[in-house]
């Protein structure tokens, strides 16, 4: 009866461990306008370490939402932000690397909520690769059938029809909202699980000409609260401007 008890005890030890080790790497934003808490997806491993690895060294804290766009998404990377005076633009700093594109569709996509990286604009960043630092957390709309039906033709044209919008796509952007026009472009890599009300708040913020805000909304501290025991890809950094020949300031549009 004991051998069984510390059999039994064995096993749901083992259990505990294997459940610890599938945890999810969640990272905290502390902001000016409240906490977000992010999940980092596992599929997308080489943008789920690389922001890690910034987060650890913090080059999140004291940054700016420096581009916000109601219903659309509120950006944030620019390590220039961090001392920028009133009024002064940004969105040209960055950091001298950048990350393969990893696209998941139709299992991931640009619905409310989400967190995606950055990039440089098509014509200079052919493969589309992410940014270094810059991140936005997906807000969008809500959008009807046939609005998505004329999104599915944008996309069509962009991609040659590469990325379709599932039935399972179309019902979350007529529910829940998001940015489709997105959907094939750009990495998305975790999403918001605690504090959607604060990007809400975010993205209603008055802005300037160049979609900063007039009051400064700050990522004020971020910190990595769980990290599961993953077997990570060696990252090797590219410096973009030194492969494509760029000169890494342009702003990052979309």
């Amino acid at each position: 009866m004991k051998k069984l008890f510390v059999i039994l005890c064995m096993a749901l030890s083992m259990t505990a461990y294997a459940q610890d080790k599938q945890k999810p790497t969640e990272v905290m934003l502390e902001t000016t306008a409240g906490n977000i808490r992010l999940r980092l997806y596992d599929s997308t491993p080489l943008h789920r370490d690389n922001f890690v690895k910034l987060v650890n060294l913090h080059v999140y804290d004291s940054l700016l939402f420096h581009r916000v766009i109601k219903d659309f998404m509120i950006q944030c990377g620019d390590p220039k932000s961090k001392n920028a005076l009133p009024g002064q633009f940004l969105g040209e700093g960055d950091l001298d690397w950048t990350v393969e594109q990893e696209l998941r569709l139709p299992q991931i996509f640009h619905r409310r909520g989400v967190l995606a990286a950055a990039r440089e604009p098509d014509d200079a960043n052919p493969y589309r690769e992410s940014s270094a630092c810059h991140f936005y957390l997906a807000w969008g709309k809500k959008f009807t059938d046939e609005e998505l039906d004329k999104m599915q033709q944008r996309l069509d044209t962009l991609y040659g029809y590469r990325v379709k919008l599932t039935p399972e796509m179309r019902e979350t952007y007529k529910t829940v909202g998001g940015i489709p026009h997105l959907d094939g472009g750009y990495t998305v890599f975790g999403e918001i699980v605690e504090g959607l009300d604060v990007v809400d708040k975010i993205q209603q913020t008055a802005t300037d000409k160049n979609d900063r805000p007039l009051e400064d909304q700050r990522i004020l501290k971020a910190y990595v609260i769980t990290t599961g025991d993953k077997t990570s890809p060696k990252i090797t950094p590219k410096p973009a401007a030194k492969r494509q020949g760029l000169s890494n300031r342009q702003t990052r549009r979309r």
